[in-house]
């Protein structure tokens, strides 16, 4: 691909920048050859998709309809895509159901092989909402060629904002953010925590991430990302601190054997602050 994002600094400033020239750098990227052949090869050919297998057995149409969903390392696990999707989502039992990463139930959901008579691949819209989704994540990845900060970021801003708009409840956003590794890095990050803290009990994670939503920006919910203004605040938060290569929780790896250690969330609590 030709195309290549301009990001001329790192940290926030170099947010701004992005930010500013964004809609004029993906309409280029939107613009590169590669791209409009993908285009061109889903549109022409997704609506004759009928089962999951005739997907994953077309690499270039699973190689648009994963990257639609951030999943473009699954390109070769052709088995495991084909089970995600004629289970579907609507069992217990699907197996989308069963992983922490839940990108992959909403890419089973999205195309409808296991949950309907007739798969979401007939839908009119059906290519312009992948395609669109898929453009978005490429830039992603693109601008990520130069800063994978930036790329963490963007991905960021567009995951948080539509889950905080979810009608779910709070500890069930919380959770997903724990189960979608590029979220929570941004974060786990913005939040001050180490890398290792994922090795805590989920409870317990549940339990600290609410308490430093409240520390850091007054409120312990996923929902109050949904304000403009305190989801740049948590961006802001993370450029900083991923700029400057992260900066760990005091006591360090000492705190995290105590973290380990502490039974009830509320003594976790207490040694973290």
């Amino acid at each position: 691909m030709s195309f290549s994002p301009v990001v001329p600094s790192g940290g926030y400033a170099g947010w701004t920048f992005l930010k500013r020239t964004q809609d004029r750098q993906q309409a280029a990227f939107q613009a590169d050859p590669v791209f409009r052949r993908d285009e061109a090869y889903f549109r022409a050919r997704i609506g004759s998709v009928t089962t999951a297998e005739q997907l994953v057995s077309d690499r270039r149409l699973l190689k648009v309809a994963l990257g639609a969903f951030g999943l473009d390392a699954d390109i070769g696990n052709t088995f495991f895509l084909r089970k995600v999707l004629q289970d579907g989502t609507l069992s217990t039992d699907a197996l989308s159901s069963k992983l922490a990463d839940k990108r992959y139930q909403e890419f089973s959901a999205a195309f409808g092989f296991g949950d309907f008579s007739v798969p979401r691949t007939k839908l009119s819209d059906f290519a312009d909402k992948i395609l669109t989704r898929y453009s978005q994540r490429q830039f992603e990845i693109a601008v990520g060629s130069r800063s994978d900060s930036m790329r963490l970021a963007l991905n960021a801003e567009r995951e948080i904002g539509a889950l905080a708009a979810r009608k779910s409840g709070e500890d069930t956003k919380w959770f997903t953010v724990m189960g979608n590794a590029p979220l929570r890095t941004v974060i786990q990050t913005a939040f001050n925590l180490p890398k290792s803290f994922a090795s805590v009990d989920i409870d317990q994670q549940l339990g600290v991430f609410k308490d430093r939503a409240r520390q850091f920006f007054g409120d312990d919910t996923v929902t109050q990302f949904s304000d403009p203004a305190k989801l740049d605040a948590l961006l802001r938060r993370y450029l900083t601190l991923a700029d400057q290569g992260g900066t760990p929780v005091s006591g360090g790896t000492a705190a995290l054997q105590l973290l380990q250690s502490a039974r009830g969330a509320s003594g976790l609590l207490s040694l973290l602050r």
